[in-house]
């Protein structure tokens, strides 16, 4: 199993993703924000995938992901979001990210995921 950075501001997602996570036999570091999730990698080390919303306070998810791909290129993520527009759309193509709407099913998570942590 992997360890994997979730970060996601609203407090019930944030939760609902670490248990179904855990249950998975996952490792989680999980944070409400970027400057959480960044201590958080300082703490405990970098995670082997992240799963992050877009719209979090202070820095988005991009650019969240950005920041970690300056530490580790290759990271893979994805993106939980339910904003979805053209500049958004494109924002997150050019990350190469895989992306998940909100709301979405334990099943729909974890497929996604499985997906991500695929190597090549």
């Amino acid at each position: 199993m992997a360890r994997i950075l979730v970060v996601d501001d609203e407090q019930d997602v944030l939760e609902l993703i670490v248990k179904r996570l855990r249950a998975d036999g996952h490792e989680v570091l999980a944070a409400g924000t970027g400057a959480e999730a960044l201590d958080a990698i300082a703490a405990h080390g970098p995670p082997e995938a992240a799963i992050l919303d877009i719209d979090l306070p202070g820095m988005d998810g991009i650019e969240l992901l950005h920041r970690l791909r300056a530490h580790r290129a290759d990271l893979p993520a994805m993106f939980l979001t339910a904003l979805w527009d053209g500049a958004m759309v494109a924002r997150v193509r050019d990350t190469g990210a895989l992306y998940l709407r909100k709301p979405f099913t334990s099943e729909s998570l974890r497929t996604a995921l499985d997906m991500v942590l695929v190597p090549g």
